[in-house]
């Protein structure tokens, strides 16, 4: 099962950017959906952005479109999660997720679709 590792979380003010990193103990690039996952305590873990590492065709969640970008670098195992225009709404713990072969729901970012998931790294914005 491939190890996951998350880092680039920090404080932020509003309006401000944090790049997320998911370093993988394996090769990502062959027949694996990753994602991206963030969750508030007492609260469902939702999904942010999901990506085939195959294709790169990515989904992502309607409140981070057009703010978010998920990619990879298929070089160094890593995955990548670029947030701009931070909100106070996009605290949370941020997880990285990796399945393979695809689980049939990975394009409606559901949780319960990926097998392997990192600690987690946490992201709070300040209004």
């Amino acid at each position: 099962q491939v190890q996951l590792e998350e880092s680039g979380g920090g404080a932020v003010q509003a309006g401000g950017s944090l790049r997320l990193s998911c370093a993988a103990s394996e090769d990502i690039s062959s027949n694996y959906c990753m994602g991206w996952f963030r969750q508030v305590a007492g609260r469902e873990r939702e999904g942010v952005a999901t990506i085939y590492t195959p294709s790169g065709t990515t989904f992502y969640a309607d409140s981070v479109k057009g703010r978010f970008t998920v990619s990879q670098d298929n070089a160094k195992n890593t995955l990548y999660l670029d947030m701009n225009s931070l909100k106070p709404e996009d605290t949370a713990m941020y997880y990285c997720a990796a399945q393979r072969p695809c689980r049939l729901g990975w394009t409606r970012l559901m949780a319960s679709t990926f097998g392997s998931w990192g600690q987690g790294t946490q992201v709070t914005v300040s209004s």
